[in-house]
Protein backbone atom coordinates (compact mmCIF):
# COMPACT_ATOMS: atom_id res chain seq x y z
CA UNK A 1 0.00 0.00 0.00
CA UNK A 2 1.27 3.52 -0.89
CA UNK A 3 2.18 6.16 1.42
CA UNK A 4 -0.56 8.38 3.49
CA UNK A 5 -0.26 11.84 2.68
CA UNK A 6 -1.97 14.56 5.55
CA UNK A 7 -3.66 17.47 3.22
CA UNK A 8 -4.61 19.40 6.50
CA UNK A 9 -1.29 19.86 8.09
CA UNK A 10 -1.70 23.43 9.44
CA UNK A 11 -5.36 22.07 11.31
CA UNK A 12 -3.56 21.18 14.33
CA UNK A 13 -0.98 24.45 15.07
CA UNK A 14 -1.41 26.89 17.74
CA UNK A 15 -1.26 29.74 15.86
CA UNK A 16 -3.42 28.45 13.03
CA UNK A 17 -5.52 31.50 11.83
CA UNK A 18 -8.87 29.72 10.06
CA UNK A 19 -9.16 32.89 7.59
CA UNK A 20 -6.69 31.94 5.64
CA UNK A 21 -7.99 28.72 5.05
CA UNK A 22 -11.29 30.23 4.15
CA UNK A 23 -9.48 33.01 1.60
CA UNK A 24 -7.34 30.14 0.21
CA UNK A 25 -10.65 27.61 -0.30
CA UNK A 26 -12.51 31.31 -2.10
CA UNK A 27 -9.75 31.82 -4.56
CA UNK A 28 -9.32 27.97 -5.34
CA UNK A 29 -12.84 28.28 -5.98
CA UNK A 30 -12.74 31.03 -8.28
CA UNK A 31 -9.74 29.42 -10.12
CA UNK A 32 -11.35 26.18 -10.44
CA UNK A 33 -14.58 27.83 -12.06
CA UNK A 34 -12.69 30.04 -14.27
CA UNK A 35 -11.16 26.97 -15.46
CA UNK A 36 -13.57 24.76 -15.84
CA UNK A 37 -16.35 27.65 -17.10
CA UNK A 38 -18.54 26.47 -14.36
CA UNK A 39 -20.46 29.81 -12.44
CA UNK A 40 -19.78 30.03 -8.89
CA UNK A 41 -23.06 32.54 -8.01
CA UNK A 42 -22.80 34.34 -5.05
CA UNK A 43 -25.34 31.22 -3.27
CA UNK A 44 -22.80 28.47 -4.49
CA UNK A 45 -19.91 31.21 -2.90
CA UNK A 46 -21.75 31.78 0.62
CA UNK A 47 -22.16 27.93 0.93
CA UNK A 48 -18.82 27.64 0.36
CA UNK A 49 -17.61 29.52 2.83
CA UNK A 50 -20.54 27.84 5.45
CA UNK A 51 -18.68 24.91 4.69
CA UNK A 52 -15.13 26.51 5.70
CA UNK A 53 -16.22 28.10 8.76
CA UNK A 54 -14.45 25.08 10.27
CA UNK A 55 -12.22 21.73 9.84
CA UNK A 56 -15.30 20.01 10.75
CA UNK A 57 -18.01 18.50 8.46
CA UNK A 58 -21.26 20.41 8.10
CA UNK A 59 -24.57 19.09 7.26
CA UNK A 60 -26.91 20.93 4.97
CA UNK A 61 -29.97 22.09 7.85
CA UNK A 62 -26.57 23.79 9.61
CA UNK A 63 -25.75 25.49 6.50
CA UNK A 64 -29.35 26.45 5.67
CA UNK A 65 -29.67 27.72 9.46
CA UNK A 66 -26.83 30.08 8.68
CA UNK A 67 -28.51 31.05 5.53
CA UNK A 68 -31.15 31.68 7.38
CA UNK A 69 -30.50 35.48 8.21
CA UNK A 70 -32.11 37.22 5.29
CA UNK A 71 -34.42 34.97 2.60
CA UNK A 72 -34.07 31.75 3.68
CA UNK A 73 -33.77 29.28 0.70
CA UNK A 74 -35.09 26.07 0.15
CA UNK A 75 -33.58 22.65 0.86
CA UNK A 76 -33.18 22.07 -2.64
CA UNK A 77 -31.42 25.13 -3.26
CA UNK A 78 -29.06 24.52 -0.73
CA UNK A 79 -28.47 20.77 -1.81
CA UNK A 80 -27.99 22.20 -5.52
CA UNK A 81 -25.23 24.16 -4.26
CA UNK A 82 -23.33 21.48 -2.35
CA UNK A 83 -23.88 19.05 -5.70
CA UNK A 84 -22.12 21.64 -7.72
CA UNK A 85 -19.48 22.00 -5.05
CA UNK A 86 -19.23 17.98 -4.80
CA UNK A 87 -19.03 18.06 -8.87
CA UNK A 88 -16.06 20.90 -9.31
CA UNK A 89 -14.26 19.32 -6.38
CA UNK A 90 -14.21 22.00 -3.89
CA UNK A 91 -16.57 20.09 -1.11
CA UNK A 92 -16.35 16.47 -0.20
CA UNK A 93 -19.20 14.18 1.77
CA UNK A 94 -18.37 12.51 4.35
CA UNK A 95 -20.80 10.06 4.20
CA UNK A 96 -21.36 8.79 7.54
CA UNK A 97 -22.30 11.99 8.55
CA UNK A 98 -24.17 13.44 5.60
CA UNK A 99 -22.17 16.26 6.19
CA UNK A 100 -19.81 18.58 3.95
CA UNK A 101 -16.17 19.50 4.32
CA UNK A 102 -13.97 21.61 2.12
CA UNK A 103 -11.58 20.16 -0.22
CA UNK A 104 -7.89 21.83 0.52
CA UNK A 105 -6.80 21.59 -2.84
CA UNK A 106 -9.67 21.43 -5.50
CA UNK A 107 -7.42 21.86 -8.25
CA UNK A 108 -5.72 18.49 -8.03
CA UNK A 109 -7.75 15.41 -8.97
CA UNK A 110 -8.01 12.97 -6.43
CA UNK A 111 -9.76 10.36 -4.22
CA UNK A 112 -9.73 11.48 -0.47
CA UNK A 113 -9.78 9.40 2.38
CA UNK A 114 -10.87 11.04 6.03
CA UNK A 115 -9.26 10.52 9.57
CA UNK A 116 -12.32 11.93 11.65
CA UNK A 117 -11.95 12.61 15.16
CA UNK A 118 -14.53 11.23 17.27
CA UNK A 119 -14.22 14.14 20.39
CA UNK A 120 -14.03 17.56 18.27
CA UNK A 121 -15.19 16.36 15.23
CA UNK A 122 -12.57 17.26 12.96
CA UNK A 123 -12.13 15.81 9.76
CA UNK A 124 -8.70 15.52 8.36
CA UNK A 125 -8.37 14.99 4.90
CA UNK A 126 -5.39 12.32 3.70
CA UNK A 127 -5.02 10.70 0.38
CA UNK A 128 -3.27 7.12 0.50
CA UNK A 129 -1.29 6.39 -2.58
CA UNK A 130 -3.13 3.34 -4.41
CA UNK A 131 -5.89 2.68 -2.16
CA UNK A 132 -8.16 3.50 -4.81
CA UNK A 133 -6.26 1.08 -7.07
CA UNK A 134 -6.15 -1.50 -4.43
CA UNK A 135 -9.69 -1.22 -3.92
CA UNK A 136 -10.78 -1.92 -7.55
CA UNK A 137 -8.72 -4.43 -7.91
CA UNK A 138 -10.53 -6.15 -5.16
CA UNK A 139 -14.08 -5.35 -6.10
CA UNK A 140 -13.27 -6.44 -9.61
CA UNK A 141 -12.40 -9.73 -8.42
CA UNK A 142 -15.18 -9.78 -6.81
CA UNK A 143 -17.08 -9.62 -9.44
CA UNK A 144 -18.06 -5.79 -8.38
CA UNK A 145 -18.41 -2.69 -10.14
CA UNK A 146 -17.12 0.50 -7.80
CA UNK A 147 -19.70 3.53 -8.39
CA UNK A 148 -18.09 5.42 -4.86
CA UNK A 149 -15.34 5.12 -2.47
CA UNK A 150 -15.85 7.24 0.78
CA UNK A 151 -13.01 5.90 3.13
CA UNK A 152 -13.28 7.24 6.66
CA UNK A 153 -11.93 6.70 10.02
CA UNK A 154 -12.47 7.36 12.84
CA UNK A 155 -10.50 7.71 16.07
CA UNK A 156 -9.37 11.05 17.91
CA UNK A 157 -6.96 13.18 16.72
CA UNK A 158 -3.54 14.34 18.58
CA UNK A 159 -5.42 17.58 19.96
CA UNK A 160 -7.84 15.23 21.80
CA UNK A 161 -5.97 12.60 22.51
CA UNK A 162 -2.88 15.19 24.67
CA UNK A 163 -6.10 17.46 25.87
CA UNK A 164 -6.64 17.61 29.74
CA UNK A 165 -9.13 15.70 30.89
CA UNK A 166 -12.11 17.87 32.41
Amino acid sequence: MGQATRIKSDRSDALHDHRHCIENALAAADRVCRDTGARLTPLRRTVLELVWTSHAPIGAYEILERLSEGRRPAPPTVYRALDFLISQGLVHRIESQNAYVGCSHPELAHEAQYLICDACGTAVEIEIDGLARCINKAAKDQGFSVDTRTVEVRGHCQECLTAPVQ
